[in-house]
């Protein structure tokens, strides 16, 4: 059943904030910000049966909202619409500035429904732009928004089992590489197979949710940001809006604070007003200030905030229902001491010390410990078992010992957390089986007598060995070679034009900056995966020497470079200020490209 939507006004305010170091500078933020940055992609199923399980597009909102929480610059997002074919593709953008957001949320806008529902299309489809175009140093992660189950077209023959086949595969190559998914099934009509998203994410490290009504799509999509990034929703309080403003104290706890994200969700349009600690009103938008809206959402970020209780004003239409919840997000990760040995005997104590960082540096505000709890998590490998040992916080680190308890296999590390901040560190394993507390000691050898049993030097040997270390040595060359071949980065960026023969029109320049990209790039990634230019995923672009590019070209497409047609299936050579233009006849379009350096 649907809840009535008349008058109602859902409310969702998430505060996200970085705690950095008192001594970094702005400049400083941006590099330490690196460490929560994420490589998202969003897919959503397009089926029709969608207009009725979300007739009004909050999924689609909720989306927006979820990039809206992301950080001013540095993460990046993709998009998938698929039903029983990808029906539109935006390839990972990195997000660096305000434009670039809007941009996401235009292609959410102009999403539009088709018959038929295929997962493992959209899954699929995901994890291959995430496995070419992901950042190594980013989080990396999949949502699937989807309604239902698989929804066949007889006419193309494809059936269950090729559907599931390609799916285990895709859910493979997700979990092989680290790759989350976050399903969210949309329980409208009742026959949702939740067993089928939930073991999407049981076997890729995501976390399912279903729900039966698209309201709850907001307060979900803020639960997975919070979850992938380990971070807690915090409840504050619900109210009933009454046609006046109404405060909200959100209180920033220190001057550490980067950012921070107010998310006001409204199924109707509201007014905010805000006020610093220091009781002075603040202009909606400035400087520090970010406000973005959408038809469902209002979002403001602050960028570093003074500490102490601001006061959000929020006035909505009387009657409306107001939740807000607030997500706490700190640029600080928790780490542990490295212990004396890896391997123990039963009955050894192990002291365990672990402390909070940022930027790879000891925290030296000790102020976040206050309100902190830490434990061990010791678990047996063998046995399956796990124990927990509540650590003491000293105030600038937690201590705490463990008694290895058998001889086995253990895993251990360490959890800290109050009710805004959740940390945990790697785990460490130690061996405490026999024969692995003591290295065993080599065995002596015993001196033969001078002139008994001495045998001739073995010349071919040592010369046999010599040229076998000599092939190793150049095997390893050229490993390493191929090595640094595939994490050559790039320069300079594309001007990249796209003309339709058939009307004469062409796009708007599109500046593609290539510094994102390692070993090389298919033309295809860089036109944001359109399906309709699928055959240029053949045309590759590697870094070459003096900042130019090689271009290797495995199809059909036509190269003209200088007014000439090039044979680049071998490589051609593009430097600084070359421009080249690309035929697609099967689309009658034509791509004009510029490198600048």
């Amino acid at each position: 059943m649907f809840r009535k939507k008349q008058l109602s006004l859902r409310v969702l305010i998430v505060l996200s904030l970085l705690l950095l170091p008192y001594s970094y500078s702005i400049q400083e933020v941006t590099a330490a910000q690196s460490s929560s940055q994420i490589d998202a992609m969003l897919v959503v199923d397009a089926s029709n049966s969608m207009k009725k399980s979300d007739p009004d597009k909050i999924g689609n909102e909720a989306m927006k909202m979820f990039i809206d929480m992301l950080s001013v610059q540095g993460d990046k997002v993709g998009i998938i619409s698929y039903t029983d074919k990808i029906q539109r593709e935006k390839a990972l953008l990195e997000i660096k500035s305000a434009a670039d957001k809007e941009d996401l949320k235009q292609f959410i806008d102009e999403l539009d429904r088709g018959p038929y529902t295929d997962v493992a299309v959209g899954i699929k489809e995901a994890v291959k732009v995430l496995l070419q175009g992901a950042d190594p140093t980013h989080e990396p992660m999949i949502v699937l928004l989807a309604d239902g189950n698989n929804d066949f077209d007889k006419a193309k023959g494809r059936t269950e089992q090729q559907s599931a086949q390609e799916l285990e595969q895709a859910i493979a190559d997700a979990n092989k590489s680290g790759i989350p998914v976050y399903t969210i099934g949309l329980n409208a009509d009742g026959k949702l197979n939740k067993d089928a998203l939930a073991d999407i994410s049981k076997k890729t490290g995501g976390k399912p949710f279903s729900t039966n009504t698209a309201d709850d799509l907001p307060q979900i999509l803020s639960e997975i940001f919070a979850s992938h990034l380990k971070l807690k929703i915090v409840p504050v309080q619900s109210m009933t809006g009454n046609g006046s403003f109404q405060d909200v104290i959100i209180n920033v706890p220190n001057n550490n604070v980067l950012e921070a994200n107010i998310s006001i969700m409204s199924a109707q349009p509201v007014e905010v007003k805000l006020t610093d600690p220091t009781g002075a009103s603040k202009t909606i938008p400035a400087n520090d200030i970010l406000y973005s809206k959408s038809k469902s959402y209002s979002l403001l970020k602050l960028l570093t905030p003074m500490n102490g209780d601001w006061k959000l004003q929020v006035k909505g239409v009387a009657k409306d229902k107001i939740d807000i919840n607030l997500v706490f997000n700190y640029d600080v990760e928790l780490a542990m001491d490295p212990f004396a040995s890896n391997t123990y005997k039963k009955g050894d104590k192990i002291d365990i010390v672990s402390y909070l960082t940022s930027n790879g540096q000891k925290l030296q505000n000790s102020t976040l410990y206050q309100n902190m709890n830490a434990k061990l998590v010791v678990k047996d490998i063998d046995s399956g078992d796990t124990k927990e040992i509540q650590m003491t916080n000293t105030g600038d680190r937690f201590e705490g010992t463990y008694q290895v308890a058998d001889q086995h296999d253990y895993e251990i590390m360490v959890i800290a957390e109050d009710k805004s901040l959740y940390r945990e560190t790697p785990a460490v394993k130690i061996s405490a089986k026999p024969g692995g507390a003591t290295p065993s000691k080599p065995t002596a050898t015993p001196t033969p007598e001078a002139g008994k049993d001495e045998k001739p030097f073995p010349i071919l040997a040592v010369v046999g060995g010599v040229i076998a270390l000599a092939a190793i040595l150049a095997a390893a060359y050229f490993i390493l070679a191929a090595v640094k071949k595939a994490n050559r980065g790039f320069v300079g960026q594309m001007v990249i034009e796209i003309r339709d023969e058939n009307t004469g029109e062409k796009t708007y320049p599109q500046y593609k900056k290539l510094n994102g990209f390692k070993g090389k790039v298919n033309l295809h990634q860089l036109l944001q995966l359109a399906p309709e230019l699928r055959e240029t995923e053949k045309i590759i672009f590697e870094p070459s020497k003096n900042d130019w590019l090689l271009l290797k070209n495995g199809s059909t497409v036509n190269i003209e470079k200088s007014g000439r047609v090039m044979d680049a299936s071998k490589g051609l050579d593009i430097k600084g200020g070359d421009r080249i233009s690309l035929s697609l006849q099967s689309v009658d379009k034509t791509i004009m490209i510029e490198y600048l350096v």
